[in-house]
C-alpha cells in the first residue's frame, strides 16, 4: 500500500539538481495524517505547493536553451522555475478530502519542460492509503 503524502514531503524533478519540499496550503476540509496536513492531488501549484529544484538542466526550458546557445552549445543550467499544468496522478484510491484524492508516494506530475516530478519521501510513514 502506498504511503500518504503530507506537507513537508521531499520531491525531486528529473531535470532539477536539488530536491524540493512540498507545501500543503489548507483549503477546504483540513485532514491530517500522522499529525501533519494531508496533501491532495490538487497540491501542484508551482512556487506555492512545489518549490524550485535548484537549477534546471533541460534544453527544452527556454532559459536553459538561451544560456546554452550563448555558451557555444555547452549546457548551462539556469534557475528552476517549475511550470506544472496538471494535478498529480494517480491519487489514493481509498483516501480523499473534500472529494479530492489524497496524494500518495507513488504519484507523479510533469513540468512543462519535460521533467517528471516524484515523491522521494512522503513526510510520514505511519498512515497508508
Amino acid at each position: 500500500m502506498p504511503d500518504l503524502v503530507v506537507s513537508g514531503a521531499q520531491v525531486t524533478c528529473t531535470f532539477g539538481v536539488a530536491p524540493s519540499t512540498l507545501t500543503v496550503i489548507p483549503s477546504g476540509p483540513i485532514l491530517q495524517a500522522g499529525g501533519q496536513l494531508l496533501a491532495r492531488v490538487v497540491d501542484f501549484v508551482p512556487m506555492a505547493n512545489i518549490a524550485p529544484f535548484g537549477m534546471c538542466t533541460t534544453p527544452s526550458n527556454p532559459q536553459v536553451a538561451a544560456a546554452t546557445a550563448a555558451a557555444s552549445g555547452v549546457l548551462t543550467p539556469q534557475p528552476c522555475v517549475p511550470v506544472i499544468a496538471a494535478p498529480w496522478t494517480p491519487g489514493s484510491m481509498k483516501v480523499s478530502a473534500g472529494g479530492v484524492p489524497a496524494l500518495t508516494n507513488t504519484s507523479t506530475c510533469t513540468c512543462a519542460w519535460g521533467g517528471s516530478i516524484s515523491i522521494v519521501q512522503a513526510g510520514q510513514v505511519k498512515v497508508t492509503g
